[in-house]
Order: C-alpha cells, then structure tokens, then sequence
C-alpha cells in the first residue's frame, strides 16, 4: 500500500491503541492540534481525550507523568515535539527512566516509549535542529531507536511498546513527508540489529536515521565510478551491533561513518573506536567520518546545506579511503 514515514507511525499508533487499552498517548499539540508535525491527526477524535492526552508546556513533566504511568502498569507514548525540547526534561530521562530498574534492585520495569523528532535541513535554526540521539546512546537503560524506512517508521513502535525497558525513538524531521509502498500486512519489526540497505564490496557506508537517503543517493553515485558501497542502516543506536559493523567491515576492508551529529565527542566517533578495537587488522584503511560542521546549525538555507553531510562530502570521504588503502 501507498503511505508516507508520518502515516506509517500514525498508522502504528493508532494500532497499538486498538490493540491494547493500557496504551495511550501524550504530549504537546498531540490531540486538537494534530501533532506539531500532524502525525496524530484524527487519532483524538477516534479514541477521546482520555488516551490522546495533550499536555501543558512543561516537558519535565509530562516526561514525569509518562514513567508514573509506565510504573502504574500502563504503556504510555510520550511525544516530546522536537529533540531540543528534550532537555528539559533530561534528569527524568537519565536519573529517573534509565536508573529505576537497576535503583530498584531489578524490581522496577519502566515500559514507556518517548518518541522525538530530531535532525536539520528544514530551516528550523539553531534551537530546533539538534541532533542529540547520540548523547542518549550514551545512557545504560535506554534503548534508543532510529526508523529510517516506512518498515520501520510503521514496526519500530510496536515491538518498542512490548519492551519492559524506557524506549527513545528518534524520528528525523525531514522523513516525514517521505512517500513510498509497504506491504498491506506490514507490522513488528526487530529492534535489536542494523540492516544491510545496498550491498557492496569495496567501502562500507555507515550511518542511521535521516541521514540514510543521503548515503544511499551517495552510493549510487560512487556505482556510476566503479566503486560498490555496502550502506549499512544502523536502526539501532543503543545496543549498537557490532557484529554488523564488523561483517561490513571484514567484507570492505574500508569503512566511512556518515552520523549528522558534531563530530567531537560524537556517535561516529564511539563507532570508529569500536572497529578499530576489534577490527584494526581488516582495515586497509582509516576510518573516514562525515558530520555535521562544528556550528550551531545555521537558519540560512545555503548555510544550513553547507553545515550537514551532504552527498559530495560522502563521496570525497570515499575517495580518500580507498585511495588510501590502494
């Protein structure tokens, strides 16, 4: 069937609500409004104020009602509009979501889905353009996920619901409006492993999220050169696969790591660590990273273009590792 990222998760949403009473969602703008970026539009005039909740301007707490609730037995989705907004409510995230369980000596399950928007390239500025998934994938008791496709936009959200576990999923700003085909009975998909997107033999292609369409257009344009990328879709960010970097790695011998987030301190930078600690030997070259510019993203269109990972960065970020490696 035809559908769009946004339908995919409406359409998840509003699944689970149907599927299991216990499930309900909240947030700002969730209900009349639609959703700041309309994916839960019509879902409250179908289930009711009681399970399409909107919040007051205080992300520290509905975050807070949101892991009573998970607590209580219930299976709350959190909306939080934009990743930025997060902040706000970081210590019932860290200290309070992550911590509970290990806190309660194992006694305590928090079973709660937060869903974010994340990511630039709509002009949003500065405030509004984070993208911080990879400060979250440094928190032990978080599972931190990162649709890319309409499968996933339209499976992640339900195999997260039945995790005991608070789950993070970081939804890129400009995937919304992505149209394409799924099967009618597209539903549950894995959230433990990355995803091989275009097989390839020469380079591995690493990257997650909204930054997937550029690596694959990147990968197009490296075929018309001879040079066969293997992209592979992280989904994933914490647990991290391993053993999926390391195939493509064992397979390539060169791998670039393609992560919008700011390169100091960054995602990119854990998974580069993690190959040349257990791949060093498979390695014909160094690992090569493409992130976002040292800046605040910029609000000026050409500005913000220049600031993000961008087709001709990749391919230049290719060039150089297998030039590199011979």
């Amino acid at each position: 069937m035809k559908t769009t990222y946004r339908e995919a998760i409406r359409a998840a949403m509003r699944e689970a609500l149907l599927g299991d009473e216990r499930v309900f969602l909240m947030g700002e703008d969730v209900g009349r409004y639609g959703g700041c970026f309309a994916v839960s539009l019509g879902l409250l005039e179908e289930f009711g104020p009681e399970r399409i909740r909107d919040t007051p301007l205080s992300e520290s707490g509905f975050v807070g009602a949101g892991i009573g609730a998970a607590l209580g037995g219930m299976r709350p989705i959190v909306e939080i509009m934009t990743v930025n907004f997060s902040l706000l409510a970081l210590d019932q995230l860290v200290n309070n979501a992550a911590t509970l369980l290990h806190m309660s000596g194992g006694q305590f399950n928090v079973p709660v889905v937060f869903r974010l928007t994340t990511g630039a390239g709509r002009q949003l500025a500065a405030q509004h353009s984070h993208s911080l998934e990879g400060w979250y994938a440094h928190i032990p008791g978080l599972r931190i996920l990162t649709p890319a496709t309409l499968e996933d936009a339209r499976g992640m959200l339900g195999t997260a619901l039945e995790d005991p576990d608070p789950v993070l999923i970081f939804e890129h700003g400009s995937l919304y409006n992505v149209p394409g085909e799924i099967a009618d009975d597209a539903g549950l998909v894995n959230i433990d492993k990355a995803a091989v997107r275009r097989a390839g033999a020469d380079v591995a292609l690493i990257t997650y999220g909204g930054t997937l369409p550029v690596v694959l257009e990147s990968a197009d344009r490296l075929a018309a050169e001879g040079i066969e990328a293997e992209v592979v879709d992280l989904r994933v960010l914490r647990p991290l696969d391993d053993a999926a970097l390391l195939a493509a790695v064992a397979k390539t011998h060169r791998a670039v790591v393609v992560d919008e987030g700011w390169r100091s301190g960054s995602l990119s930078a854990e998974i580069s660590a993690r190959i040349t600690e257990q791949a060093f030997f498979d390695l014909d070259a160094p690992v090569g990273r493409v992130c976002s510019a040292e800046v605040p993203v910029p609000y000026a269109r050409h500005l913000e273009l220049a600031a993000l990972p961008s087709v001709e960065r990749v391919v230049e970020a290719v060039h150089k590792v297998v030039g590199a490696g011979g």
